[in-house]
């Protein structure tokens, strides 16, 4: 999403010439599929997490380019909105402590960054999505200003034709509407990645959406959006509205949405590629000077630009990556549906229940999507979004459970057996694993806990009381102590 895009208009000419070369991008990365030794010796995995900024009285800080400048370290980037920025950690492999080194070096790094922002007047907060921000922080003004993100914008908005509307009926209702896309800005998430062969490729994708809504229910942390109460996960309406390019009457006649669950179980990587050529028109229409045949089959390494650029622009959940690394290519899998927090170890602890349970699922005899049809994974994902650690989800085998009743029964245990395959050690695994579990016990999340303080606090101003329970969550963050120990 960050990277700089020097052209600002695309003419029709540009959009041709660009599908042309996406389109041959797909072919040879077809051809690399079946031909091209891809990385898959020692897989890495990684994470990313997107952050946001508060002032000292809890309000929205629209200033990630000061505080950028005052971290000065090339793993903190820039974000969509003025009030987010992002950190990303080196890769890691499991076996090797890596859920410690997540840990260990995403606390180190959030506490140097965070005295420094601070000579700003800025405080990072780990949430999906910020509970101050308002009506007033939702303009083109709250863009940060990198120009990629005011044509993403410009691109989105020519496609519906129409001001974006969002509108979102959980405890309470939203409707409002906006002439650009920073309310994409108000979803942070966090991202998992997790190295793949192609063999393997579609089994961790499929393991990946079939427990998305376990996922969603025992971590969200997104419950209020401009001062109302609505999903447990607000993010996810929120993200999937914000940046939907169709008009009323394209949603009408089934036209796909561009932030996307899926619609099938895959059998191959080149399947979700195929479908982002086949269904989206590019948004942005860069075209690269690269021959990717002539590199191919010149010994080399295609970059396959456009098709990673337009990748970029079909939101999926569950992302498929093609990256390259010392001139190998290699896939991944990135797993994007969560928000950050509320602390570093309930985030790695939402890893390590993820890379467990993937690494689990998509090495099993039968598989489990054999026995789930997708759009029960896609229901389980949006009832999980809106009801949280309440969520009722579908199982196969069980029928109609209580989401923290099936972490505890049944998942918990198989994503031991997932890390254990991965080579965890047995302290990092209980640690972990641990906090899963006595969340689920406690029936908390970062959410429960944020909207049980928030009615605490009365009927009087809502924002006087989102303002006072945030820097009271930020404290709490500051402490490391799982959101299940907090009174």
């Amino acid at each position: 999403m960050g990277e700089e895009v020097e052209q600002q208009e695309f003419s029709r000419a540009d959009r041709t010439r660009h599908r042309e070369k996406v389109r041959r991008n797909l072919d040879v990365f077809a051809r690399m599929l079946r031909e091209a030794a891809f990385d898959t010796d020692d897989p890495m995995t990684g994470l990313e997490m997107e952050l946001n900024l508060i002032d000292d009285a809890g309000d929205p800080a629209l200033k990630n380019a000061e505080v950028l400048e005052a971290i000065a370290d090339p793993d903190f980037q820039t974000e969509l909105g003025q009030f987010n920025i992002e950190i990303n950690l080196a890769p890691a492999k499991l076996r090797e402590g890596g859920l410690s080194t997540f840990e260990d070096s995403l606390r180190r790094s959030l506490n140097d960054a965070e005295e420094k922002a601070a000579k700003v007047g800025a405080h990072q907060v780990m949430i999906g999505i910020l509970p101050t921000l308002a009506e007033g922080h939702m303009t083109l003004a709250s863009l940060s200003s990198n120009p990629r993100y005011k044509l993403l914008s410009e691109q989105i908005l020519a496609a519906r034709g129409e001001d974006i509307t969002i509108s979102i009926s959980g405890r309470e209702r939203l409707t409002t509407t906006a002439d650009s896309i920073v309310p994409e800005a108000a979803c942070t998430s966090t991202q998992f990645h997790v190295q793949t062969s192609p063999d393997q490729f579609a089994n961790y994708w499929n393991a990946a959406q079939a427990i998305a809504g376990i996922q969603v229910a025992v971590s969200a942390n997104s419950p209020f959006l401009l001062g109302k109460e609505l999903w447990r996960e607000t993010r996810i309406p929120l993200f999937e509205q914000a940046t939907d390019t169709r008009s009323e009457e394209l949603k009408a006649q089934g036209v796909r949405p561009r932030v996307w669950f899926g619609e099938r179980w895959i059998t191959s990587v080149f399947d979700l590629f195929e479908e982002n050529v086949r269904y989206f028109p590019a948004l942005l229409p860069v075209t690269d000077e690269e021959d990717p045949l002539e590199v191919l089959e010149s010994g080399g390494t295609p970059t396959l630009p456009e098709l990673r650029l337009h990748n970029g622009t079909v939101y999926r959940w569950n992302r498929p990556v093609y990256d390259i690394s010392q001139g190998v290519p290699h896939l991944r899998v990135e797993n994007r549906l969560l928000a950050a927090g509320p602390t570093v170890a309930d985030t790695i602890a939402n890893a390590a229940l993820w890379f467990g349970l993937v690494r689990y699922l998509a090495e099993s005899e039968r598989p489990l999507w054999s026995q789930m049809s997708f759009s029960a994974a896609e229901e389980n994902f949006h009832v999980a979004a809106q009801m949280g650690v309440d969520a009722q989800v579908y199982w196969p085998g069980i029928g109609q459970v209580r989401a923290t009743e099936l972490v505890l029964r049944r998942l918990l245990p198989m994503a031991r057996a997932g890390l254990d395959a991965w080579g965890v050690p047995g302290e990092e695994s209980d640690r972990y694993l641990g906090i899963i579990e006595q969340r689920c016990l406690s029936e908390t999340s970062g959410a429960a806990w944020f909207v049980e303080r928030v009615r605490e606090r009365g009927g009087g101003d809502r924002y006087d009381a989102l303002r006072a329970t945030l820097l009271d969550y930020r404290d709490r963050m500051h402490s490391n102590e799982p959101v299940h120990l907090w009174d």
